[in-house]
């Protein structure tokens, strides 16, 4: 095709990433199609499954066959072929980089959307200079409770096998769209600025209406979406903790609502119904959650630091509910919103547009299409 219109492919997806990212480019004219597992429980939409049929060893062995059998061809034939980290498939470093090997001589140009953990955001997280402050890894130099409750974790994502299948990929890559701040200063151990560019998360706003909040809130509804498995990598059951501390406190005022592992419909309908949304503790930005419930008009407990203001130049807008990666911090956060409920219909309307403005699908895609048509063109493939 020619620059105009691009097929691409999105392989492999996380927190419905590619599949919102599908649409605001299909928006903008794009032949698209995205290549996933559904992200699991998520039961997130796509055009080519491919996850595994099975669980544990048989299930890894039919996927290989399924793509040694004629899956794999579906992967070619693309302008952009976007990969979501060194997890695109469930299958060992090895077959997945088989798989990338096959695939990168017959598209056009693969680029890797950076929206999940690598090797190099680990290195990141526990250098001891990073800008990264906190994080999942490493709060303030110490090791955090995520790596406390699972020791050796570090070591898994540094291992040989997955270092190598990442350095492989950056190797070749055309270049890298990063989701997050964090992500985006990660990244920038392992590949030069030219072949980086900021997309950010892609909101379909077109599909979320804003809730309409009261002007007075009878009790606060303080929404909590775990994954379970997760809680310490995302600082949920601090902020679990510190929720009820307030719930407990004031039982007049403010109320708890917590659900686990929801299909993304059902999920999405649950959102609807809260006041404040808790996210994540260690983080710098606010990711997918935070964004659909900001989207939505709701008021989020999240990252929020000035730094990710700065990167994305937002001088105006604080929508972000931000505390410090530490119980007492949000403790107090929560009460003063549960203390103060007028403030909320106004954070809400701030993050709606906030949302449209930094990270509505459209936007989101065409920074991609941006990036990716001049790395194209600047290597002679367009």
């Amino acid at each position: 095709m020619g620059p105009g219109r691009l097929k691409i492919l999105l392989l492999g997806d996380a927190s419905n990433f590619h599949h919102t990212l599908a649409s605001g480019l299909e928006r903008l004219g794009h032949d698209v199609t995205v290549a996933s597992e559904g992200g699991g429980w998520m039961r997130t939409a796509k055009d080519i499954d491919i996850s595994r049929p099975l669980a544990g060893r048989l299930g890894g062995m039919a996927l290989w066959l399924r793509l040694l059998s004629g899956l794999r061809k579906k992967l070619t034939g693309f302008d952009v072929v976007s990969i979501h980290s060194t997890g695109f498939l469930s299958l060992r470093p090895h077959r997945v980089r088989a798989v990338y090997d096959y695939i990168l001589p017959r598209n056009r140009g693969v680029f890797h959307s950076v929206l999940g953990t690598t090797p190099s955001y680990v290195m990141e997280c526990i250098d001891p200079e990073t800008v990264l402050r906190y994080n999942e890894f490493r709060l303030f130099g110490c090791e955090s409770p995520y790596c406390m409750e699972h020791p050796g974790i570090v070591d898994e994502w540094l291992s040989p096998p997955l270092v190598g299948l990442e350095r492989r990929i950056n190797d070749t890559i055309l270049g890298g769209v990063t989701a997050l701040y964090e992500y985006d200063v990660a990244l920038r151990r392992a590949l030069p600025p030219d072949r980086i560019a900021y997309g950010g998360i892609p909101v379909d706003t077109s599909s979320i209406p804003a809730v309409g909040l009261p002007d007075r809130i009878g009790r606060v509804r303080i929404f909590l979406g775990r994954h379970k498995g997760r809680l310490a990598e995302k600082g949920t059951d601090i902020l679990e903790a510190a929720a009820r501390a307030v719930v407990e406190r004031y039982p007049d005022k403010a109320e708890l609502v917590i659900v686990e592992n929801r299909p993304y419909d059902e999920y999405l309908s649950l959102l609807r119904s809260a006041h404040i949304v808790l996210d994540q503790l260690y983080s710098y930005s606010p990711a997918t959650n935070a964004l659909l419930a900001m989207a939505m008009g709701l008021t989020t407990v999240s990252g929020g630091d000035e730094a990710y203001y700065d990167f994305i130049g937002e001088r105006e807008m604080r929508p972000v509910l931000h505390v410090e990666p530490d119980y007492e911090s949000a403790r107090a956060v929560l009460e003063h919103a549960v203390l103060n409920p007028e403030t909320l219909k106004v954070r809400g309307r701030e993050g709606r547009r906030f949302v449209e403005k930094h990270n509505d699908y459209v936007v989101v895609a065409r920074r991609n299409v941006d990036f990716w048509t001049r790395r194209l063109a600047e290597e002679g493939r367009l």
